[in-house]
This record gives C-alpha cells, sequence and structure tokens, in this order.
C-alpha cells in the first residue's frame, strides 16, 4: 500500500466508519477489514492518528484498528504477519515524539506502544526503554507526561509477563532503572508538595499527576523486578520511605476540599502507596518482614486511634485494615507446632508480630472494631427506611470485603479473633456481660451498640463454643428481645434473628427448635421488610413440619414483595432448602409457587443469577413432586430447552443448573412425552464440547435410555453413536468408560435393539479385549459389554464374530479363543458383583458345544464359573444350603430409612428392569447345572470326564461342593 496515494482513501473510509449512518458504516468497516492484511496499512494508520490536525474521533478509530492489529498481525508466526521493514519502520514512529494533545488517544496510544513492547523488547527494540528515560526527563510538560503515561504502560505489560526468561528480563531492566526511577519519584513528589504548601493548587495538580505515574512505574519494579528484593538497599529504602511520604499526603489531605478533582488524585496517590506495600507482601512475605513493625505500627495508629482524625478516609481504612488482616493471617508468619520446625525467617516474623499484638493492643483493636466501626450509621440507618432491600443487599456484600469498610471490619475482627481467641475471649465475654436484660428503647447509642456486639459474638460464634452457653441465653435474652416489638427496636431484632442464625449451627438443642420457629413466623409477619429478609435467610429447616405451611406461605409472601434480584435470589434460596428438606411432603403447599415461577422466570429474563436460583428451587420441587412434577412440563421443558441450547447466550450461565434440572425430570418422570424426547436435540452440541458438565449428559442419557428405550434409541441412537465414536478417540480412560456404560445400559434394557443401534462400537470394544486393553476399568467395562451381546443377543454376537474374524483376516474360532482366553486371563480387572456373575453366565452360555475351540477353552470357562459361585453364593442359616444372593423377586421391597429419600420414577424402573436382568433371574447355580449337564449329554460319560479332567482338582472339589443336591 502506497503511503501518499493511500492516506487519503484510509482517511476517507475512517471517516466514514465513524458515521452513524449504517450505510455508510457497514461498507467502510468491511472494507477496513479488508486492508488489515495489506502491506503498508499500519503505517497509513500512524499517519493519522499522530496528525493532530484530523478529526478525534478518526484519530481514535486509527488508533484502534492498530492496536488490534498488533494482537492479530505482529507476531512473526501469525498468519499474514507484518513485514520486519515495516514493523521496524513503525516502531521508529510510535516513539518519535510524545505531544499528543487528547488524553484518550494519549492512553491508547501508550497501551499501543506497551503491546509492543511486550513482544519485542528488548532484543528488537533495545532503544525503546533509553528513549523513554530521555523523554521523562524533558522540560516540556506535555512531553514529559506522555512518555511518562507510556513509561508506565511498558512496565506494567512487560512485569506481567511469566515466563522464566521474561521474567529475568524484567528483573535485569528493573535493577538498571530502578535508581533512575526512584530519584524521578522523588523529584515529582517533591515539587508536588513544594506547590502544595506555596498554595498553587494547579502547579501541584500538574505535579502530583506525575508523582502517581512514576509511583505505578515503582510499585511495578519493586513487587515484580527482583528475586530477593530485600537485599536491595534502594528497593527496601523506598519502601520504609513509603510511611512518611504517605504521613505528608494525608496531612496535605487535611485542608482540601471533598469533590474536587484534586482530592480525588490526592487519594488515588494515598491508595496507590498502600498497594505498594500490600502487593509486596502478597508476592514477597519474607522481603517484607522488616516492614511488619512500621506497618502495623502505621495501620494501627491511623485506624484505631485519634492520630487518624480528620486525615483518613474510607478506602484508605479498608486498606490499612487489609494491611493488618494479611500480616496476621499470612501463612509465612505462622511457625509450625513443633518450633524447632519452621524456617528461622518465620520465626523472626512471629517473634515481631506476638512483640507488637499485646494484651493492650488486641484488647483497644477489638473494642473500637465493635464500638465505632460496627456501629449502624446515620446514612445506613436512613437507607434501612428508603430502600430496605438495598440495604439488605449492601449489608451482603459477598467478595466486597477487600473494597467496602463494613465486610472489611468484619472480616479483619473474624482473623484477629480466629489468632488470638485466648486473649479476646474474656474481652468479648465482658461486652456481652454488660449488655444483659432489656435495652430501653429510647436510647438509640444504646441499642446499637448491643447491635454492634451481638454482631461480633455471631460472628466470633465458633471461637466462642466452649464459653458461651448459648442454649441459656436464647431462652433468657435473644428470645424475648425477639418479642419486642417496638419500631426503635427493629435493628436489634433483625440482628437477634441473624445471630441465632450463625450459632444454630455451631450449637442449640433440638429441643429448643420448636421456640425459635414460633419466633420466625412472628417475625417473617413483621412489618420490617429487612427483618423479614434476614429472618429468611438465617431459616434451618429441620424439625418444623409442624410449621411448613405457615412458613413455606409466609417466605411466598415475601418472595413476591421483594424486588432486587439478590433479595429474590436469598429468599429462592431458603425456599429450595425447605423443599429439599422435606421433600414430598412440600407438595400440598407448592401450587402457589408453581404458578409463579413462570412470571417470575420472564420478569428475569436480564438477570440470569436470579435464573440460576430458579433453575435450583425448580430442580428441588421436581425432587419433591416425583411422577406429579409432569404437571409443570409446559412451563419446565421451555426452561430446560433454553438453558442447555449452547447456541442461546445464556447458556453460559444456566447450563450447569439446566442440566441438572434436565436430570432431575428425566428421572421423576413417569413417561417419555414428545416434549421431552424433543429436548435432546440439544445433546449432541454438548458432548462436542467435551466440558466438566460431561458427566451429567452421561447420566441424561442413561435417563432417556432406562425411560424409553425403544423411542429413544430409535430416534436418536444413530447421531449418538457417531458422537460416541468421535468421543472415545479423543477422550480420558475416565470418559470412554462413561460412554461404554451407556452402550451397557442400552444392552441391557434392550439387548436386541441396543446392539443395533450401537453396531459401530461393539468391534472397538471386541478388538480391546483381544489385544488385552492395558487399563483395567476400561478392560471391565469392554467385558461387560461384551457378556451382555454374549448372554443376551447371540446371533448377533455370532454376526460380529464373523466381521471381525474378517477385519482381522484371522479363522472365527481362533479369534473366538483368543477372546475367551484373554477373557479369563483379566477376570481379576472386573470388581463389580454383578459384571462379575454376567462374565459367568455369559461364557457358560456358550456351552453346551462340540466346538473344539470351546472345548479347549472349558478349564477356563469353569475356572470362572467357580470363580462367580464363590461371589455370589451365600449360605442360608435356617436351611444350611447354598443360594445365589443376587437373586431379586418381586416379593423383595428395600426398607427405607427416614433418612433417606424416597425412590424416583427412574429408581422404580431400574428395580423393575434388574427383576428381568439374567445378572439377577438367573441362579449361576442352577445355570451351572443345566449348561454342564447339556455338555455331558451331548458328549456321553466318557467324553465328558475327558473334558472335566482338563479342570484343575481343586476347581472340581469346588465345583461339586456348589452343587450338591442337583
Amino acid at each position: 500500500m502506497d503511503l501518499n496515494s493511500a492516506s487519503t482513501v484510509v482517511l476517507q473510509v475512517l471517516t466514514q466508519a465513524t458515521s452513524q449512518d449504517t450505510a455508510l458504516l457497514k461498507p467502510a468497516e468491511e472494507q477496513l477489514k479488508q486492508w488489515e492484511t495489506q502491506p503498508g496499512f499500519y503505517s497509513v494508520l500512524l499517519n493519522i492518528f499522530t496528525n493532530h490536525d484530523l478529526d478525534v474521533n478518526v484519530r481514535w478509530l486509527a488508533v484502534l484498528y492498530f492496536k488490534n492489529g498488533i494482537d492479530r498481525y505482529w507476531r512473526r508466526v501469525a498468519p499474514h504477519a507484518l513485514s520486519e521493514e515495516e514493523k521496524s519502520t513503525l516502531r521508529a514512529g510510535l516513539i518519535t515524539n510524545f505531544n499528543e494533545p487528547i488524553n484518550q488517544i494519549a492512553t491508547q496510544i501508550a497501551v499501543l506502544i506497551a503491546k509492543v513492547a511486550r513482544l519485542d523488547c528488548p532484543r528488537q527494540w533495545p532503544e525503546l526503554i533509553p528513549i523513554l528515560i530521555e523523554s521523562v526527563k524533558v522540560q516540556d510538560d506535555l512531553r514529559q507526561h506522555r512518555a511518562l503515561l507510556t513509561f508506565y504502560h511498558v512496565t506494567k505489560t512487560l512485569a506481567s509477563k511469566r515466563l522464566a526468561a521474561d521474567r529475568k528480563l524484567f528483573s535485569d531492566l528493573a535493577s538498571g532503572i530502578y535508581n533512575f526511577a526512584c530519584s524521578l519519584w522523588n523529584h515529582h513528589t517533591d515539587t508536588f508538595l513544594h506547590h502544595v504548601s506555596s498554595g498553587n493548587e494547579a502547579a501541584a495538580l500538574n505535579s502530583l499527576e506525575r508523582t502517581l505515574l512514576s509511583l505505578k512505574v515503582l510499585r511495578k519494579l519493586t513487587v515484580n523486578g527482583f528475586v530477593e528484593p530485600h537485599r536491595n538497599m534502594e528497593v527496601m529504602g523506598f519502601l520504609h520511605g513509603i510511611f512518611d511520604r504517605l504521613k505528608q499526603f494525608l496531612e496535605c489531605s487535611r485542608n482540601v476540599d471533598t469533590d474536587t478533582v484534586f482530592r480525588d488524585k490526592l487519594e488515588k496517590t494515598i491508595i496507590l502507596f498502600t498497594k505498594v506495600l500490600l502487593d509486596f507482601l502478597d508476592q514477597h512475605p519474607f522481603s517484607f518482614t522488616p516492614l511488619i513493625q512500621r506497618s502495623l505500627e502505621f495501620s494501627v495508629s491511623y485506624v484505631f486511634t485519634e492520630v487518624g482524625e480528620g486525615v483518613t478516609f474510607e478506602r484508605f481504612i479498608v486498606q490499612c485494615m487489609n494491611l493488618i488482616k494479611m500480616i496476621v493471617k499470612n501463612y509465612a508468619y505462622k511457625p509450625s507446632k513443633n518450633f524447632e520446625d519452621s524456617s528461622p525467617e518465620t520465626l523472626e516474623a512471629h517473634k515481631i508480630k506476638m512483640a507488637f499484638f499485646t494484651y493492650p493492643t488486641l484488647t483497644e483493636i477489638c473494642r473500637r472494631l465493635v464500638s465505632h466501626y460496627f456501629l449502624l450509621t446515620e446514612e445506613e440507618l436512613t437507607m434501612w427506611e428508603e430502600d430496605p432491600e438495598g440495604f439488605t443487599v449492601e449489608e451482603t456484600g459477598g467478595d466486597s470485603w477487600k473494597y467496602s469498610l463494613r465486610p472489611c471490619t468484619e472480616v479483619l475482627f473474624i482473623d484477629i479473633f480466629h489468632e488470638y481467641n485466648q486473649t479476646l475471649t474474656p474481652v468479648l465475654l465482658e461486652m456481652m456481660q454488660r449488655l444483659q436484660g432489656p435495652t430501653n428503647v429510647e436510647d438509640m447509642n444504646a441499642l446499637l451498640i448491643k447491635d454492634a456486639v451481638y454482631n461480633a459474638v455471631g460472628l466470633a460464634a465458633f471461637e466462642l463454643f466452649d464459653s458461651v452457653d448459648f442454649d441459656q441465653w436464647f431462652k433468657n435474652q435473644l428470645l424475648p428481645e425477639l418479642q419486642v416489638t417496638h419500631n426503635r427496636y427493629k435493628p436489634l431484632r433483625r440482628r437477634v434473628i441473624w445471630l441465632i442464625g450463625q450459632w444454630v449451627s455451631v450449637k442449640f438443642k433440638s429441643d429448643l427448635r420448636p421456640m425459635l420457629y414460633e419466633a420466625i413466623c412472628n417475625l417473617l409477619q413483621d412489618q420490617d421488610l429487612v427483618v423479614r429478609i434476614e429472618t429468611a435467610t438465617t431459616l434451618k429447616t429441620d424439625q418444623f413440619l409442624p410449621y411448613l405451611e405457615t412458613m413455606f406461605t409466609l417466605l411466598f409472601q415475601l418472595l413476591q414483595q421483594v424486588t432486587e434480584c439478590d433479595t429474590k435470589m436469598h429468599v429462592l434460596h431458603v425456599l429450595s432448602c425447605v423443599i429439599e428438606r422435606v421433600n414430598m411432603q412440600i407438595r400440598p403447599y407448592v401450587g402457589c409457587l408453581v404458578q409463579y415461577l413462570p412470571l417470575l422466570w420472564k420478569q428475569s429474563e436480564e438477570h440470569n443469577m436470579l435464573r440460576c436460583a430458579i433453575l435450583t428451587t425448580l430442580i428441588h420441587l421436581v425432587q419433591g413432586l416425583g411422577a406429579d412434577s409432569k404437571n409443570l412440563y409446559p412451563f419446565l421443558l421451555p426452561v430446560i430447552q433454553l438453558s442447555t441450547d449452547v447456541s442461546q447466550p445464556p447458556h453460559v450461565y444456566l447450563l450447569e443448573d439446566g442440566l441438572e434440572l434436565w436430570l432431575v425430570t428425566l428421572e421423576n418422570s413417569p413417561c417419555i412425552t414428545p416434549e421431552l424426547l424433543r429436548i435432546f436435540q440439544n445433546m449432541p452440541p454438548l458432548l462436542e464440547q467435551s466440558s466438566e458438565n460431561l458427566r451429567t449428559c452421561f447420566k441424561i442419557i442413561n435417563g432417556y435410555i432406562f425411560l424409553s428405550s425403544t423411542e429413544f434409541l430409535q430416534t436418536y441412537a444413530a447421531g449418538l453413536c457417531q458422537s460416541f465414536c468421535e468421543l472415545l478417540s479423543d477422550i480420558t480412560t475416565e470418559g470412554q468408560v462413561q460412554v461404554l456404560k451407556v452402550v451397557e445400559n442400552a444392552l441391557k434394557v434392550n439387548p436386541v435393539l441396543g446392539s443395533q443401534m450401537f453396531q459401530p462400537i461393539l468391534p472397538c470394544v471386541f478388538r480391546g479385549i483381544i489385544e488385552g486393553e492395558r487399563y483395567p476399568v476400561v478392560m471391565s467395562t469392554y467385558l461387560g459389554v461384551m457378556g451382555r451381546v454374549l448372554l443376551q443377543n447371540t446371533s448377533f454376537f455370532s454376526s460380529l464374530l464373523t466381521v471381525m474374524a474378517h477385519k482381522c483376516n484371522q479363522e472365527m474360532d481362533q479369534l473366538l479363543g483368543n477372546m475367551i482366553e484373554m477373557w479369563v486371563d483379566r477376570m481379576d480387572n472386573i470388581t463389580q458383583p454383578e459384571r462379575r456373575k454376567l462374565s459367568a453366565l455369559a461364557l457358560l452360555s456358550l456351552l453346551p458345544s462340540d466346538n473344539s475351540v470351546i472345548q479347549d477353552k472349558f478349564c477356563g470357562i469353569i475356572n470362572i464359573a467357580v470363580e462367580g459361585l464363590h461371589d455370589v453364593m451365600t449360605e442360608d442359616p435356617e436351611t444350611g444350603t447354598h443360594k445365589d444372593c443376587m437373586l431379586m423377586s418381586h416379593l423383595e421391597e428395600p426398607k427405607a430409612t427416614e433418612d433417606e429419600e424416597p425412590p424416583t420414577e427412574q429408581d422404580k424402573r431400574k428395580k423393575m428392569l434388574a427383576l428381568k436382568d439374567p445378572v439377577h433371574s438367573v441362579s449361576l447355580q442352577q445355570f451351572t447345572y443345566e449348561k454342564l449337564k447339556a455338555q455331558q449329554e451331548l458328549l456321553g460319560e466318557q467324553g465328558f470326564q475327558s473334558l472335566m479332567e482338563t479342570v484343575d482338582t481343586e476347581i472340581v472339589t469346588q465345583l461339586q461342593e456348589f452343587l450338591q443336591g442337583f
């Protein structure tokens, strides 16, 4: 592409690509896509986005296309890769000047330079770092800033590389420029502090931007640039200096107005200081040891004493708490139970920690966490009134402990209490003791203090197990507080029910549960939505059948009333737990929920996590309804269809739960329906994914086979067989076994149709047997499959033997002999009693025979038969005779205990199938006798005796013992 002639054309097309008119936009995008692989295209783009006279939108688009081109075509091995000559020209052009006036474009240029550096620096681009270093020294503000911005993005990108060679290169780079980076940072920092002291806020803001960028560079060099940073005096000097710098910056913030650009930038810089310490502690815990004392002193003084008043802000407090927490929890600082086994570095760090966390310090931290940070604020109480669901969601912030103050304080409390529970338990018990009895509803501060202490007692439940008589406390203190209905008491009612929820799974007598359920029923009718939500989410569901109807109705009303997705998910989770626990006893009460769920599903179209919660509820609902779940099919089956369709975007979120719902629907289905059969069209693409859901997919396939083998196999077996053949060539051993078990089940349920439908797989099984498959579990499954064919579809086995003889270019008898020999040899691979008996029946089914090969293998067949008899024959203590323990009858009904779930429809189908299965309907003892009798009649007494003489005398003796009475 000629630069002079092409620039005008490319510029025109880029201009059209920024248009809102699709008639211009689409052709322009198509043209740009075609140019992506043209030599010279990226040189044209470079000329366009570095021309400051052109339209900003056009330049922005040119930068983006250039950046995308680096990802696709810069590597030498990439298809349509850029030539080395063009790349050399582009590299030179990118760092010719750093004078981009538009911030957003400047950032994109810095990012794309970093992308090139990731691939080419330092080998193909050795001049990049020296040029950047020279450029950040210039006096021109714009050039200096843009060079520093690029320096940061290049450092950040190079630091992210993880291969050993790349890390060595970055380490060399860091060693070479660290001194300069420190000097640069100190220079900009001092300049910033000077401007602040002189009251020049505009100049201070300008310097602060450079301070922030140079600190970002230092962060990457410090954390990622050294293998043993504690041995580098410059690195440790910088880290020790952070605390003094932090104090200077915090003092600067004292008189800065809130909600200004300057304030925002200042707080970002303060937070970046703490990130340097946190990252360094995370990556180099032992190198951090000299900083432990200073970090704890600094953090505790600013967070837990008056030092921080007027200068700290929420995110800084969170970062300091995270620093304390990481030091307290760090496994590198925890000695072994046997101190002598610990490293000197660990013992040194532990010693510093123990010296710092004295009784007065721990007591002060604990008291201040509870009495200051745990207190509900005016803002939170207002939110409670105005947006109760928003308050609840905010309170249960999930993983937000790193960023939000309340969750962070609670996590810090838990970690410190766990680490120093012997010291802190008496402190918390004393705080509890002070709060015995009712609290004056007019004293809001006293109510909030009690709420905070109860919060601490709930968080420390496991640590306080031996120190608190919770049952007595529940009866004498907590239960009466739940019954106080005054409006000002609602924070305490909500906290008490949450507290009980924390302790129920730790220490709570079962005979107190009825009292608790009475209280829960009352609270679920409370006017305060927050109290009701908190009550619902802490509900425990055992022993509460007498309260089931009331509780379920109130929970359902709550589900309808709340509007936030998170809250609906919480309530659905509790409903699911209730349904799961009471199982079939839920049936009389679920009508309203069944009618409401389709509406909720429709409303949650944009909220996939809520839909996951609905799927979980449906899983438990289907299990509870059993065969009656068929009435849900008009709603249920389209939900399964959508959730498991890989062509639908929501499947990314819904697939796992959707497959589980599909499976339980099949297991509880009383009969096949056309709609249920049709959903299986979703399965082939799922099998192609070979994902972690493959095991569930195989269970679903088996579910269809047990439910309606004839219709299912006739409709889908051909495609399924093709999928299986592809899977068997590219799947783990465990996956192969799962595939073969499906075939085995098909043969068990329908031997004739199963053999026909999975005929393409059976030669592979046969070959695996005669070649002596080396994995025992696979060989066992091969023999299980072939045993079914041999025993239950003899004619098909004969045709298979013919086919295999032709394929292997061997005589049929020779092939049969090889198979029997290998079967006998590998019998020990089979561990399942059912398969061992099946093998004995299958090999015995070859008798009677005058075939010389079978007679030649007669000894092995009898050995297997006797092994099988040893497996299955048990002595009847009443009669003293032996019987086959695997035989089943219609009269046998296993007694289910109270803890066991009732049998599903699939369980019933498996029971009926087992009654027809030769393994459970044919006596191996009688079958052996009949086959030997027939063989004797075929050969005559003398011929049979000659045959029996080939069997080991001990085996013959055992056989005779088993066949006594016949």
